[in-house]
């Protein structure tokens, strides 16, 4: 009876490989029994896979396989290439062509200088047999290139070998995940052997490989080919002038049309700012340092208000007391603008899915955009000086928080929000009691991330006038200035480390607080 289970299955088994290979269903039944009972690596050989290489793989669908192994081919023609009909002694021999050139111009005039009697005429024939001389050691250098043209066609050879073999025995192993896949989702994955696929990779093939081989064996492309090549005419006077003049042209108009808004964010910030460096700045600093170091003990305990304290000092003694406050005046605005307006619309997305999905392209936007282009429009709209410093670094720090936020609220598991909601709760109860609480470790990690990111925008945003102790670097980079650097560099450290310290020991507390309580 139990035998003729195990037939069965075996005959379901086999059944179900036929319906995925399609073609050599018995090679295929056999090679993915070797693989499933193999417990090292199995050694099942493909002979097609070899001859064919990449493009067996995309006829069955196996683009990864296609993509990694034609990356490596190429790899491997390219060698094959330069050692074949490349010309590596090109650029030496150019080299020489002008060397010698150049010499015979200085021997024309040494022979000139000689005729007139002219007392230079030695230093002439001095520049021309030094020539020579350099022209001699370019001529064995491209000599020694050509010699090695061999080398690399063997080199070249040897890897196209190499990786035929290894695809030949990865193609099974390939294969067989690709059967399993297409077993738990047989609609979502490729199955069979196609030609349109087979087809389709011979053009990316004509697509990447002639043209690389071109471009590595024979030279560049000849300008006057490119835009054939391109397909399309190409240069920056065709689009990419026209393009920045249009907005060029737009950046000007919305700066006009805007002034008013822009002006009243300046003045809000500038506003922030001001009380922030009047309490930071304009107090004395054993004052401020006294009130910190207490903060930093009542919200986050003794130790973290020792490491609070001699980080105070640290900026204190060395005379970076005024210009590290301006920094922490800088980024508390902007860590506070980020969090004001971060928080908010995390929980908008962590509880609607379309308002995320529209946002998400622009966070992304956000985040990978260099953060010097930020500057730009930034200018445009808001001039220079701190309060744009703060918008920039705005601009650059306030993702975190919204996606760790939306995160935090996507994490409440359903069943404790329904049975919240069973018991009465309205949907800000619900969110005040339950959900907010339950993503505050996610949340907190987003202000940790927020904070460290603002900090980071500060040394970029002393380039349009941000001062504190980003001007301090920037002017160390200027003038090459190592130590000052350095001390600059360890005072924006141990500001963040500071800050960091405090709020993430404040939660940790509050947390530990709660469950002994």
């Amino acid at each position: 009876m139990k035998q003729t289970e195990h037939s069965g299955e075996a005959g379901t088994l086999t059944s179900s490989i036929g319906d995925f290979v399609g073609i050599r269903q018995e090679y295929y039944n056999r090679e993915f029994e070797k693989i499933q009972s193999a417990t090292r690596f199995p050694w099942s050989w493909n002979l097609s896979a070899a001859l064919a290489g990449p493009f067996w793989g995309a006829s069955r669908g196996l683009w990864g396989y296609f993509w990694t192994f034609l990356v490596l081919d190429v790899l491997a023609l390219v060698q094959i290439g330069r050692g074949w009909w490349g010309d590596l002694g090109a650029d030496q021999l150019a080299r020489l062509e002008r060397l010698n050139l150049k010499s015979g111009e200085f021997m024309e005039k040494y022979e000139a200088a000689k005729l007139a009697g002219d007392a230079d005429a030695e230093s002439f024939l001095n520049r021309a047999q030094n020539l020579n001389q350099i022209a001699d050691q370019v001529a064995a250098e491209a000599a020694l290139a050509a010699e090695g043209a061999t080398t690399i066609l063997l080199i070249g050879l040897a890897l196209l070998i190499c990786l035929r073999v290894m695809q030949g025995f990865y193609a099974n192993v390939s294969y067989e995940k690709q059967y399993l896949s297409w077993r738990a989702n047989p609609a979502g994955t490729a199955a069979g052997t196609s030609w349109t696929r087979a087809g389709l990779s011979f053009l990316l093939w004509l697509a990447i490989v002639p043209l690389t081989l071109y471009r590595f064996t024979i030279g560049k492309i000849d300008p006057a080919l490119e835009p054939y090549i391109a397909g399309l005419p190409i240069g920056k006077d065709l689009y990419f002038s026209p393009v920045s003049k249009w907005l060029d042209a737009g950046f000007d108009w919305l700066s006009i049309k805007g002034a008013g808004v822009f002006d009243g964010v300046v003045v809000t910030i500038r506003t922030i700012l001001d009380g922030l460096e009047t309490v930071l700045v304009e107090t004395p600093w054993p004052v401020v340092m006294t009130v910190i170091i207490v903060v930093a003990w009542r919200l986050a305990g003794p130790r973290v208000a020792v490491f609070t304290a001699a980080a105070l000092a640290y900026l204190a003694l060395f005379g970076l007391w005024e210009t590290s406050m301006v920094t922490v005046s800088l980024l508390g605005a902007a860590a506070f603008l980020c969090v004001l307006l971060g928080i908010p619309l995390g929980i908008w997305f962590g509880k609607s899915s379309k308002a995320y999905n529209a946002a998400l392209p622009v966070l992304d936007f956000m985040q990978t955009m260099p953060a010097f282009v930020y500057l730009i429009p930034i200018i445009a709209f808001f001039g220079t000086g701190k309060p744009p410093g703060v918008l920039a670094t705005l601009v650059f720090g306030m993702p975190p928080v919204i996606r760790l936020t939306a995160l935090g609220i996507r994490g409440v598991p359903e069943s404790t929000k329904e049975a919240a909601t069973a018991f009465g709760c309205t949907r800000w109860t619900l969110l005040k009691d339950i959900e907010f609480p339950l993503a505050m470790p996610s949340i907190m990690t987003g202000i940790n991330q927020t904070i460290l990111m603002c900090l980071s925008m500060v040394v970029i945003a002393s380039l349009i006038g941000a001062k504190g102790l980003g001007q301090d670097v920037l002017v160390a980079l200027q003038y090459a200035a190592k130590g000052q650097g350095m001390l600059a560099g360890l005072a924006i450290l141990f500001c963040a480390m500071v800050i960091d310290r405090i709020v993430q020991g404040h939660y940790k507390r509050s947390t530990a607080r709660h469950k002994a309580g």
